[in-house]
């Protein structure tokens, strides 16, 4: 039996109720399980009954462990349950000898929750599987949901009928009132729902395009390619910027767009002379030759297959630095873009285009970086001192001078001797990239700073 709620006007009157009602059933040996919001309540609640000298149970987060014990016993004689809306759900609680006869068990709830759904667990843990039960809330105009949703008709209705503050009303159109605001709570939690499952879509589709260049590139066997098609697209952005088709030839800047190139590792034995009176079309398949030919003989000074993995490293660190920072300027983006309202302008929509504008940056400021990190990094072939022979020396020389001196003659018997001699990859950069913190700690780019 679903009774209709009663409302109080003030917490106060609504839990000096409960308790009564709690006490009474206590002493009719009618089993209660009393459903509470959070710990808080379930604590005070549990504090007010012993004051009145009422065995009962407090089943909740800090006590889960005796959960099955306390459900155990909830639905026999004289039984007082105190319980949380996350605890004991989806348990039967069976019915003791004697207690059908007096109703079954009530379950009394001392607050509207948001979801009518939590509500329904509420009252679906009375007459369960054909036994008998009933079930009844308790709510004051005071609850969170009726203060922020739906306290102002309610309290015109209670104005009309003239009750006194400890006096309970028992109407279906205030049940209603109070279904109609746990309705607007769910709408308004969906909208939420909905809004962030958008923007995260958006994330979510940058994440696929960044996660399958990375996959690309560890798992490609025709990386000379994928450079060589990185520097393409580099060069038309470069191009645009520089030797636009909409400009006239003797607009070109083809010093200032030589400068840029050379910065970054690219077209280094080529002077602005060598471009004068060329097409775009020759600039950019000069430069491209010129920049390839210096990319494969850095190839050629080591084996293929190490100077691929070499510069497959560089390139997924890159991609991995960019796209951290990324992250964060995207997650600054969305804690402000709901200001945005307030010049009528869709959220969603703005952060749409926003979010387009940073992608695309970040897609040409990865493929700038990798091509110059590619273009110049330096792959040596170095001699090293064989393990044992190391070992040995540091044993030997018990003073810093000691270990030197050893160490500049152990480095003479290395280079004549004829034991074996290891090779060692060293990869060196010439200078940062344009786009990283400049070494010297101002904290703009490089190419902003020293590299200019």
């Amino acid at each position: 039996d679903d009774m209709p709620d009663l409302v109080f006007t003030n917490k106060e009157a609504k839990y000096k109720n409960v308790i009564a009602e709690i006490k009474s059933l206590y002493q009719k040996g009618q089993p209660v399980l009393v459903g509470t919001a959070d710990i808080e309540n379930s604590e005070m609640l549990s504090r007010e009954l012993k004051r009145e000298k009422v065995p009962h149970e407090v089943l909740n987060a800090k006590n889960h462990e005796r959960e099955a014990d306390i459900i155990k016993d909830a639905g026999q004689k004289n039984s007082v349950t105190i319980a949380t809306n996350m605890a004991g759900r989806g348990t039967d609680i069976v019915l003791g000898e004697g207690v059908v006869e007096l109703g079954g068990l009530h379950v009394l709830g001392t607050e509207r929750h948001e979801s009518r759904r939590i509500d329904n667990q509420l009252r679906g843990r009375a007459g369960r599987q054909g036994d008998p039960g009933s079930s009844q809330f308790y709510v004051s105009l005071e609850d969170d949901l009726l203060r922020l949703f739906g306290s102002d008709k309610i309290n015109g209705i209670l104005d009309k009928l003239g009750v006194d503050e400890d006096q309970p009303v028992e109407h279906k159109m205030i049940s209603s009132s109070i279904e109609r605001a746990q309705q607007k709570v769910e709408s308004r939690n969906f909208d939420i729902r909905k809004a962030i499952l958008q923007y995260d879509d958006i994330l979510n589709k940058q994440r696929e395009v960044i996660y399958e260049q990375r996959k690309t590139l560890l798992t490609t066997d025709q990386l000379e390619e994928k450079i060589a098609g990185m520097l393409e697209q580099l060069l038309e952005d470069v191009m645009e910027m520089f030797i636009s088709e909409d400009l006239h030839p003797d607009e070109w800047d083809l010093a200032g767009m030589l400068e840029y190139l050379h910065g970054i590792g690219l077209a280094k034995d080529i002077e602005a002379s060598d471009l004068e009176n060329k097409e775009r079309t020759e600039i950019k398949e000069k430069i491209t030759l010129s920049s390839l030919g210096s990319y494969q003989s850095k190839r050629e000074k080591i084996d293929s297959e190490r100077f691929n993995k070499i510069v497959k490293f560089l390139a997924l660190r890159v991609i991995d630095r960019k796209w951290m920072t990324h992250l964060d300027n995207m997650d600054e983006l969305r804690q402000g873009i709901g200001l945005r309202a307030v010049g009528q302008k869709d959220p969603l929509t703005e952060y749409k285009f926003e979010s387009f504008d940073m992608f695309n940056e970040l897609t040409s400021s990865i493929r700038e970086d990798i091509v110059e990190t590619a273009f110049k990094v330096e792959v040596e072939e170095r001699e090293s001192v064989p393990k044992q022979e190391i070992n040995q020396r540091q044993l030997n020389y018990s003073s810093p001078q000691a270990a030197l001196e050893g160490q500049s003659k152990g480095s003479d018997k290395s280079n004549a001797g004829d034991g074996s001699v290891g090779q060692a990859t060293v990869v060196k950069e010439e200078e940062p990239g344009r786009n990283d913190p400049c070494p010297c700690g101002s904290g703009k780019k490089y190419k902003k700073c020293c590299g200019r």
